[in-house]
């Protein structure tokens, strides 16, 4: 089943409100943490889409994946550990 434009805007808006909660209890890293949401949500929508790239999108879900990990260290410097 295919999500509707409005659907996937009102999940993506409640994983970024979600997101933002998250931050401030972990030490207000709002910004930090609505990034890596926002990354996790753009991996999946490049995950679908055909592997006829050219090895671009493999290479570009590998970024992603690269950029998650160092925002998520940087959330976890920032929290002393």
């Amino acid at each position: 089943m295919k999500l509707s434009s409005a659907a996937r805007r009102l999940g993506l808006g409640a994983a970024l409100t979600a997101g933002i909660g998250i931050g401030y209890a972990l030490g207000a890293q709002p910004h930090m943490t609505a990034t890596v949401t926002m990354l996790q949500s753009a991996r999946a929508e490049l995950a679908q889409a055909t592997p006829n790239k050219g090895g671009h999108r493999e290479r570009a879900l590998a970024l992603i994946d690269q950029a998650i990990g160092e925002v998520r260290a940087g959330i976890a410097f920032a929290a002393g550990g």
